[in-house]
Order: structure tokens, then C-alpha cells, then sequence
């Protein structure tokens, strides 16, 4: 992992964006990192475009706003791509991970000409294999993880188990299915 990373994470409420970056928080942040995870809160309802951001590094962090240039951006919702311009500021170094069935070719024309690298993973069939219904974010947690190289995936797997097993104390059958998924979507994201 380079010094810092910044972060921006485009989805609808209800899918888990606004969780995901805070579970990367929470997780860097229990193996040492300095960490921000936060929302940008706007008139939020189910379905409507939101934004998250994280800036996550090995030296203190002094910057509290939004981000406007980040390294990566993650895409939890495809159809974002047609309303919203979610490679606004994104550098070409970075890259941008998007929830999708189409190949890298098909999204390009989508991309308001990004030049940097583009990343795919399918969420929703990861998710629907491993927990039966459509979460997204668990999925698209570990895409970011994988391609930004935050950490190494075993010590971020044995984190987020902790994290799922406080998260998720009065419901422990789910812990398996979202540990699976984060596992899957190692593989998954191209």
C-alpha cells in the first residue's frame, strides 16, 4: 500500500456503500492504520445515489472534507454510470472498480474518457452464491481491498471476521455467507 489512499465510494441507498467504507475503517484502523470513514448526507432515501469516502494510510490524517481526487473509486450500482460522473477527479494511477456483468470494453463509453485502470467484479452473483440475496457491499469491500493492496487479504479476512462476529452477535448464521463472499469476490474481481 502506497503512504495514503483516498477512496470514494458511489451506490444507492440501501446497498450497503455508506457500511462498506465504514467496515474499511473500522478494519484498517484495527491493524494500525489512521483512518477516516464517513458519508456524505444529502437527502438520502432507498434508491437514491449517495456517496462515501475513505482516506486510509500509515502517517496521521489532517484533511476532514470530501474527496475530490481520489485513487479509487468504487461503483456499488452500474446504473450510476448513465446520471452520475464517477471518474470526476479519479487518477489515472488509481483505478475504479465497478459492480457489473459487462467486460472492461463495454464500460469504457461509460467512463467520460478515464484512462486509468478499470476494474469489474459481478456482486450480485457473488452475493446471491454465497448469501442467497442481493448485498452487494460485502463483495464489493473486498474488490477494493484486493485492487488498492490495503492490506494483506488474510490478515483483512481474520479482521472482518472479528468485525462480522461483533456486527453481527444476535444474528450469527449470516457471518459465514458474508465471510464467503468477501472470499469470492478475491477471486471474482478482473
Amino acid at each position: 500500500m502506497k503512504k495514503n489512499i483516498e477512496i470514494r465510494w458511489h451506490g444507492r441507498g440501501g446497498q450497503g456503500a455508506k457500511t462498506a467504507a465504514l467496515l474499511l475503517a473500522d478494519v484498517a484502523f484495527s491493524t494500525g492504520m489512521h483512518v477516516q470513514g464517513f458519508p456524505e448526507y444529502g437527502p438520502e432515501r432507498m434508491g437514491a445515489p449517495i456517496t462515501a469516502y475513505n482516506r486510509i494510510g500509515e502517517s496521521p490524517i489532517r484533511v476532514h472534507s470530501n474527496i475530490y481526487e481520489p485513487d479509487y473509486v468504487v461503483v456499488v450500482d452500474e446504473t450510476l454510470l448513465h446520471s452520475v460522473d464517477v471518474t470526476k477527479g479519479l487518477s489515472k494511477s488509481g483505478g475504479i472498480i465497478i459492480n457489473t456483468t459487462k467486460s472492461k470494453e463495454e464500460i469504457l463509453p461509460l467512463l467520460n474518457g478515464y484512462e486509468g485502470n478499470v476494474y469489474t467484479i459481478d456482486a450480485h452473483y457473488v452475493s446471491m452464491q454465497t448469501l442467497g440475496r442481493y448485498f452487494p457491499n460485502s463483495p464489493m469491500l473486498a474488490a477494493i481491498v484486493k485492487v488498492a493492496d490495503i492490506m494483506d487479504q488474510e490478515v483483512f479476512l481474520s479482521h472482518m471476521e472479528a468485525s462480522y462476529q461483533h456486527k453481527f452477535a444476535k444474528k450469527p448464521e449470516v457471518i459465514e455467507g458474508n465471510m464467503n463472499a468477501l472470499k469470492m469476490a478475491f477471486q471474482e474481481v478482473k
